[in-house]
């Protein structure tokens, strides 16, 4: 195999260049992958900007949504084979901090990640541990394997929210978050789905593509009251919070607020929207309604259930698919993004030939 691989580095904050770069060497538990594409997520929008800083440090490959072919295994790689297609699991716990002991990694408070602490997917190659990994179904495009990591969160967060068929939801927020955790309640409720947001075409997106989607633009309309109308004052089972701005918009309650004034009694707010500012909600009316507040953070192996139902055609990740570049052309993509980012849901990165 050559020494080499071409990938995108990027050499300083806002400034990516396609470079070469040392195959990575493997350790005994790892295997080496040949990467076929990969996600730009708005973790990786942060990075480029430098808000990462120093938790990144330049110059560095970023890219933790990103799937490829085994194409070298260690000695104590026991259940995986050169030429398997995997999709990788970036999360890498810390296995000592109170979170990991019981089992609940996603909540380390050492967490680190493939393509933000250290070097990902954005390369030609990445070397990863093998429990890192999940074999794709053969259904599954390359080029749609990379998105199995942002659709593993929004099944996350209906686990954490406990979605259950027949559940009636409101999802505030309807960027790419926001439509993964759409699409994961779809593969277990019916019942009808509320979409709020600012952005027209997002909302046209879960309007068109989801059945049972009332798609609510926060600025024509209230959404509680909406939500209250057509539930007939009772609310909703779960509300989700993927929006992560800090100020309420056009008047309206912050959307944390907003949640919780549109669950039902002993119903479930959701959050997932990382804000930086307090978010002002009053506990009376959380309180009256004996209402939980849960986050969620990343994933916790539902990667296995982004896979098998992306593979059953009960997601579909290519409405979620704006733009596609080479990743050779990363710094165009990062200014094409940032400079309209309302009109692009996700850009995918072709690393290969």
């Amino acid at each position: 195999m050559k020494s080499h691989m071409q990938a995108a580095v990027l050499e300083r904050y806002g400034s990516f260049t396609w470079a070469s770069r040392p195959i990575p060497k493997i350790e005994n538990d790892q295997v080496l992958i040949k990467v076929h594409w990969a996600g730009i997520c708005g973790s990786d929008q942060h990075i480029f900007k430098g808000d990462f800083h120093p938790r990144t440090q330049v110059p560095f490959i970023p890219g933790h949504e990103f799937a490829g072919t085994v194409v070298e295994t260690g000695d104590q790689v026991k259940n995986t084979r050169v030429g398997d297609r995997v999709a990788v699991d970036p999360i890498i716990p810390c296995g000592k901090c109170g979170g990991c002991r019981v089992g609940h990694w996603s909540a380390c408070t050492s967490l680190k990640l493939l393509g933000v602490d250290m070097d990902g997917g954005f390369g030609e190659y990445v070397a990863a541990r093998e429990k890192m990994l999940y074999k794709l179904d053969d259904r599954i495009s390359d080029r749609h394997a990379a998105l199995v990591e942002i659709f593993s969160i929004g099944f996350h967060a209906n686990n954490r929210a406990g979605t259950r068929p027949g559940d009636t939801l409101a999802i505030w927020g309807a960027g790419r978050v926001g439509q993964v955790i759409l699409q994961a309640a779809r593969t277990i409720t019916d019942n009808t789905i509320f979409v709020i947001d600012i952005i027209e075409n997002r909302l046209e997106i879960a309007r068109k593509n989801m059945p049972n989607v009332i798609a609510i633009d926060s600025v024509q309309q209230d959404p509680v009251a909406v939500i209250m109308e057509h539930t007939r004052g009772r609310g909703v089972d779960i509300a989700f919070e993927a929006v992560g701005h800090e100020k309420p918009v056009n008047q309206r309650p912050h959307p944390v607020r907003g949640c919780i004034q549109s669950i039902k009694g002993g119903g479930v707010v959701c959050v997932l929207g990382l804000a930086d500012d307090p978010a002002p909600i009053i506990l009376k009316e959380l309180i009256w309604r004996e209402g939980r507040i849960i986050a969620s953070r990343v994933s916790h192996g539902e990667f296995s259930a982004a896979i098998s139902n992306m593979a059953a055609g009960r997601i579909n990740p290519e409405i979620l698919v704006s733009a596609e570049f080479h990743a050779s052309q990363a710094q165009q993509a990062f200014e094409v993004l940032n400079a309209n980012p309302e009109h692009y849901m996700k850009i995918l990165l072709r690393v290969g030939e």
